[in-house]
């Protein structure tokens, strides 16, 4: 009788491996799962996409995880397991809408929910914390299951974070361009795509779609709503000293790598903007905050990219693509620059905008299960490459 370390060895030794990648994002809308088959390593992966689905949290499963961002040790250690039982539906799902059986998967790859960073620059301690027990996904599903990528980063001296810079570097490189890949979830991250990895920069621009969210939620007195295609947000005017006093943050000067989170631009940071805010403008504080984005997206170009690359075309996927305020806003800010600004799915690579992260992980799992590193040092800050990830027999 076969060990799972047996089972462990062959599935590391295939040509090509069936992948379900799960991402839980800043926004907490729901858990994004890719059915992938994944073969080759480095800048030779080649991925095909079976199926994507996202899970979304039900509104008692997202109070939850508010409440473990800010709760105690009782709440996070059980929002942990219920986190997992929900990344093991959502895998279940996906598997099973794309005809195939949990038999025929190789690995599950989860990125697991971010409760809490502590960047580098602010402690001694640098520190992360995902949730999402991959345990629970393991006993749930019968699979190998790689999670918890972010804290060998972080011991080898990196921020942990972007980690999706590998899987852009891998898919999109192409010799003698340069591309930026940018990604507008509940945080804004840039990925500089260049024909060397040694070459890649990678780092958080600042706030994405959480801002936006939460004002869009006071705006409307809805506790789901959100500026959707940006049909809120263009009713209201930008106010530009508001601006202005947003992008002096102290962020935007920090030159990369860097990260940030909901430690600095969540609901906190956000119910000051509201409370300190004429209550009959709330529309314009909403044009404001998604313009906000924008500025700040390109801000970071203009101060960190543009001087070290001659950039081809920004490349943009993550929710913010939905949202057509924000796109125009974007597009408005680059033409200034002589920039193309291009949808992620115009680049017909086989999935889309919305799947990409998950993609991202299950390619970062495919390395791992060869004992490959796959975080870039140029990107993170970390010493070294190394393996990311813990696994689950």
């Amino acid at each position: 009788m076969s060990s799972r370390l047996d089972e462990l060895l062959a599935v590391a030794r295939k040509p090509e491996r069936r992948i379900v990648g799960l991402m839980s994002g800043t926004s907490l809308d729901g858990i994004d799962a890719a059915l992938c088959r994944v073969s080759g390593c480095g800048t030779a992966t080649e991925v095909v996409l079976e199926r994507f689905r996202t899970l979304p949290f039900s509104p008692q499963l997202r109070d939850r995880i508010e409440a473990a961002l800010e709760g105690d040790a009782h709440t996070l250690c059980t929002v942990n397991f219920e986190l997992g039982e929900a990344f093991a539906q959502a895998a279940r799902d996906v598997v099973e809408e794309a005809g195939h059986g949990l038999d025929e998967v190789d690995v599950i790859a989860s990125h697991g929910q971010t409760v809490h960073h502590v960047d580098r620059a602010k402690s001694a301690t640098p520190s992360t914390l995902q949730i999402g027990e991959p345990a629970v996904i393991a006993e749930r599903t019968g699979r190998l299951v790689v999670a918890d990528f972010r804290p060998r980063d972080i011991a080898a001296g990196g921020a942990g974070a972007p980690l999706v810079a590998y899987a852009d570097h891998c898919l999109f490189s192409r010799p003698g361009r340069t591309r930026l890949l940018q990604n507008i979830g509940g945080i804004a991250n840039v990925t500089v795509v260049t024909e060397r990895p040694e070459d890649v920069v990678a780092f958080d621009t600042g706030p994405g779609n959480l801002v936006i969210d939460e004002v869009c939620r006071e705006v409307l007195q809805d506790e789901d709503a959100f500026d959707r295609d940006g049909a809120y947000s263009r009713l209201g005017e930008v106010d530009a000293p508001l601006l202005a006093r947003l992008l002096d943050d102290g962020y935007f000067r920090r030159p990369p790598p860097k990260t940030t989170g909901r430690e600095e631009f969540g609901a906190d940071y956000t119910r000051e903007l509201i409370d300190t805010y004429d209550p009959t403008r709330l529309i314009d504080l909403l044009a404001t905050v998604v313009q906000f984005t924008a500025s700040s997206i390109v801000q970071a170009y203009r101060d960190f990219v543009f001087p070290r690359f001659p950039v081809d075309e920004v490349v943009v996927s993550g929710g913010g693509v939905h949202n057509q305020t924000l796109m125009d806003a974007l597009r408005r800010e680059l033409e200034a620059d002589g920039v193309a600004l291009r949808h992620f799915d115009e680049l017909e690579v086989g999935f889309s905008a919305d799947a990409k992260e998950a993609v991202a992980f299950a390619i970062l799992a495919n390395e791992t299960i060869q004992g490959r590193t796959s975080n870039l040092p140029a990107a993170t800050g970390a010493r070294r490459p190394v393996v990311l990830g813990k696994v689950v027999l």
